[in-house]
């Protein structure tokens, strides 16, 4: 089996695997100055995210759509001694962002640790094999290094989701490995010192704040980059529409024609209710609890071209996408369930050109 024939076989590839070539190419025409161990010069990299196209005619496609100050801020701290912390709320592409800039610095995205409540200092520092440790004692041989270890050792970038959600006690032990860029192992009596290209990148979530707050001591290690929530309905449709295109190929799912006009209606409604107010600026509205995430719309749309592909007629129509809507918007199911009704009645029921998506929603409502 080839390399190409083992990619396409994996449901989700890592974006180094899944856009191996455009990495490959951009490697090939890059010819500036590159920090020590990247694989891309940070205008290189940019490029990567932003997308573009090269002299040879190579089509870099955009893995991020918005600011381009955003990513040059992003890739700029990722070449100086300051580790990186996106933040925004959810489904703001920071996991996406933050995978994809990995695989442009350093050819890799997999050197992960997700943060979790349970989280412990382990995945920071390092463990023990207990069955060597009890055996032997302690030594390099029964050290499991975490992955922020092996990319001090490897001068490659380390990644860590959801940092807020870590304790507080065990976010602390990044403040060493940020500031000294040394990671002490006193078992052993010895450290690791970072190699050059060694750097962090963090996500958290904006509604984690008060969670697991940072400490002013970390704060200050990290340059924070807000990702905000796309600029307009028809920049949002185009980020929907891109990446449901590359899930339903993922996910072989059959082509569904025509999705351009229900993946604009799921984008307008759920921008409505996350504004509190109507596009046309007339009516005010109450929003659920939910985010209703750009990350949301992309799930209800290609859900809805699930159901079109193998239980409807092979076009997405209102029905296929109603009941996505419903699990979408309604997660309380008290006061969410009083804010959709009041939207489907006041907005939805008057919008003529959406009378076939009402009827779906009533069916689905109850």
């Amino acid at each position: 089996m080839t390399m190409t024939q083992e990619r396409d076989a994996l449901l989700r590839p890592h974006a180094e695997q899944a856009f191996a070539a455009e990495l490959t190419a951009l490697a090939a025409a890059d010819d500036r100055p590159r920090p020590p161990s990247w694989k891309l010069s940070p205008w290189a990299v940019v490029t990567y995210l932003l997308g573009g196209t090269l002299p040879d005619g190579t089509v870099i496609t955009p893995k991020y759509v918005g600011p381009r100050r955003l990513m040059e801020v992003a890739v700029a701290t990722l070449a100086t001694d300051r580790a990186l912390l996106l933040i925004g709320v959810p489904g703001t592409a920071k996991t996406w962002v933050s995978e994809h800039l990995s695989a442009a610095v350093a050819g890799h995205s997999t050197l992960l640790v997700q943060g979790t409540s349970g989280t412990a200092e382990e995945a920071i520092r390092y463990g023990w094999n207990y069955a060597r440790l009890l055996a032997e004692g302690p030594s390099e041989a029964a050290l499991v290094p975490s992955p922020i270890m092996t990319a001090m050792r490897t001068g490659s970038i380390a990644r860590l989701e959801e940092l807020t959600r870590i304790p507080s006690d065990v976010q602390d032990a990044l403040i060493t490995v940020l500031s000294e860029k040394t990671l002490p192992v006193p078992e052993l009596g010895t450290e690791v010192q970072a190699a050059k290209g060694f750097n962090v990148i963090a996500t958290a979530n904006d509604r984690d704040r008060g969670v697991n707050e940072l400490s002013s001591a970390l704060r200050r290690r990290f340059n924070t980059v807000v990702l905000p929530l796309p600029a307009d309905e028809d920049e949002e449709v185009s980020i929907v529409a891109r990446r449901v295109e590359q899930l339903g190929a993922a996910l072989e799912l059959p082509a569904v024609p025509a999705a351009a006009e229900e993946i604009r209606r799921v984008v307008r409604v759920f921008r409505e209710l996350r504004s509190g107010i109507t596009e046309d600026g007339r009516t005010k509205l109450k929003s659920p609890s939910g985010t209703l995430s750009t990350a949301e719309a992309i799930s209800v749309i290609t859900n809805g071209m699930a159901l079109a592909a193998h239980f409807g007629d092979g076009v997405l129509r209102p029905g296929d996408i109603a009941g996505a809507v419903l699990g979408a918007v309604v997660k309380d199911p008290v006061a969410d369930q009083v804010v959709w009704t009041e939207y489907l009645e006041a907005v939805v029921r008057q919008r003529a050109e959406w009378a076939d998506f009402y009827r779906a929603c009533r069916e689905v409502n109850g």
